[in-house]
C-alpha cells in the first residue's frame, strides 16, 4: 500500500510525505523542523520511519527546515550534483552530513522505493521533480516549481497514479496583485511557476492516460486561492467528458498543514 499526504504546500513553504511497503521519504522540507515533525504527528507519521529527505531545489521555501531535520533524523538527503553544492555553501547541511547526487537519467532506489528525477523549468540551480514507484507497482509524482510542462515532465508524469501538480497563480489576479512588475515577469516565465490554466490543460491529459488522483499544490498566496486553483481544474476536466469521483479525485494541497492521508 502506498501513502501519500502534503505537509505544507505553498510559496511560504513545501514538503510532502511518500511512503510504500517499508520506506519512507520526504520531498522537500520547507517549513521549520518544529512545524514539520508537528504535521507529521497530525497524520501519525513516525519521523524515524523516513530513509531520506529528496530535495528539489534549494529556494529556502523547500529547504528551510532541512538543515536542524537532518541533524535530528541523521537519514540522507538526494539532490541534483548543483543544489548539493549550494546547499553546502549556504550552510544548509550538518557537518558530515550523507548525500547522494541523482542524475534525471540514472534512476535509483530509497529502501524498496523506485526513484525517478526529472528536469523542472525553473531558476534554480538544477531544479528536479520526483516520481516514486513503490514494491506493488504504484506510482506517485511531485511536479511542482516549473514555468512550463516540458516534454521530459511529460513523459514521466504519464502514467502515474497519483500526481501532485503546480498550479500557482491565476493570470488575472498575478496582473493585479501588488508584487513588483519584475517579480510578475519571472512567476509568469517559462522559468517561474505553472498557471491554473496550464495545470488544468495538463490534467485533462493526464487523466486520459490513466492518472486518477490529482492534487493541486504550490499556490501562490497573493495571486490565487484555493477556490480559483480548483475551479480552473475541474472545469477544465469536466469540459472535456472527464467526471470527478468517476474518473478522477480532485484536491488542493493546504498551504499552513497537512493534508488528508491518501492510501492507494
Amino acid at each position: 500500500m502506498a501513502r501519500f499526504c502534503t505537509l505544507f504546500s505553498g510559496s511560504s513553504g513545501n514538503s510532502t510525505y511518500l511512503s510504500g511497503s517499508d520506506t519512507a521519504v520526504l520531498v522537500d522540507a520547507g517549513r521549520s523542523c518544529k512545524q514539520l515533525l508537528q504535521a507529521m504527528e497530525a497524520r501519525q507519521i513516525d519521523p524515524r520511519s523516513l530513509a531520506a529527505v529528496l530535495v528539489t531545489h534549494e529556494h529556502v521555501d523547500h529547504v528551510s527546515g532541512l538543515k536542524v531535520l537532518l541533524k535530528k533524523l541523521k537519514i540522507p538527503v538526494y539532490a541534483s550534483p548543483e543544489v548539493l553544492e549550494k546547499l553546502r555553501w549556504d550552510g544548509r547541511l550538518p557537518e558530515g552530513q550523507e548525500t547522494h547526487a541523482v542524475d534525471p537519467a540514472q534512476p535509483f532506489t530509497v529502501g524498496s522505493l523506485g526513484v525517478e528525477c526529472f528536469d523542472t523549468p525553473h531558476d534554480s540551480v538544477h531544479s528536479l521533480g520526483y516520481r516514486i514507484t513503490t514494491p506493488d507497482g504504484l506510482r506517485l509524482a511531485v511536479a511542482t516549481d516549473m514555468g512550463y510542462i516540458s516534454e521530459q515532465v511529460r513523459q514521466v508524469l504519464t502514467g502515474s497514479d497519483l500526481v501532485l501538480l503546480e498550479s500557482n497563480y491565476e493570470s488575472s489576479l498575478l496582473s493585479l496583485c501588488d508584487y513588483p512588475y519584475y517579480l510578475k515577469r519571472r512567476i509568469a516565465s517559462n522559468t517561474g511557476h505553472l498557471s491554473n490554466d496550464s495545470c488544468a490543460q495538463e490534467l485533462v491529459r493526464l487523466v486520459r492516460t490513466g492518472s486518477t488522483r490529482l492534487i493541486l499544490g504550490h499556490l501562490s498566496e497573493n495571486s490565487n486561492t484555493p477556490e480559483n486553483a480548483y475551479q480552473a481544474s475541474a472545469c477544465a476536466l469536466e469540459l472535456n467528458g472527464l467526471r470527478e469521483g468517476l474518473d478522477y479525485t480532485l484536491e488542493v494541497a493546504p498551504r499552513h498543514g497537512p493534508s488528508r492521508m491518501v492510501a492507494l
